[in-house]
């Protein structure tokens, strides 16, 4: 709670004062520790979704070599080519964070790190998503058919974009709109 509010008892109350409270002024931090914050956070989720798109990169650079890719189809051949883009990528996405943060340690440029990297973080999900719809293309393509494979990728896609954004959209959209309510009752 932040500096002066009181605790309710109520616990719809206090659902309420999350959903539509301010977030900053949730917590006692000053702009730079919330920085800071914001910072460390999003370094620690990259890290999680790089260590996955380093070994699904790893793992598309030795399929070349296996005995049977000369066997593959002409579509499988771009299926495999769009995995391995959207990997790479993924990586050049998500591993540019710490590189920004690097190049610009110590000269006052935390919000723009936090806000940069927060944008090609999202970059880097879209594209391992894609690389691992591609994958998921190419593997049930070879092993059960085309058509089998694209109704398998499209589910992929499907859970991807249920999970990764419309859940997220979804909470945004209901907080901003509890925020324009409470600003207007606020108003009244």
């Amino acid at each position: 709670m932040g500096a002066g509010a009181s605790p309710s008892k109520d616990p719809d109350a206090a659902r309420h004062a999350r959903l539509t409270g301010d977030p900053d002024r949730l917590r006692d931090e000053t702009d730079t520790e919330r920085l800071d914050r914001n910072l460390v956070e999003l370094l620690q989720e990259v890290r999680v979704v790089q260590t996955g798109v380093q070994v699904l990169f790893a793992f598309l650079l030795t399929v070349p070599f296996s005995s049977r890719f000369d066997e593959i189809t002409g579509f499988q051949r771009g299926t495999y080519f769009a995995a391995l883009v959207g990997a790479a990528a993924a990586s050049v996405l998500l591993i540019a964070p710490t590189a920004i943060h690097r190049v610009l340690f110590r000269m006052g440029q935390k919000e723009y790190m936090v806000e940069m990297s927060n944008r090609l973080a999202i970059g880097g999900l879209v594209s391992t998503a894609v690389a691992m719809v591609a994958v998921m293309l190419l593997v049930s393509d070879v092993m059960f058919g085309m058509g089998i494979g694209v109704v398998i990728a499209v589910a992929a896609a499907v859970a991807f974009v249920g999970v990764w954004a419309a859940l997220p959209l979804r909470r945004r959209r209901e907080v901003i709109a509890a925020n324009r309510g409470a600003r207007a009752r606020a108003r009244r």
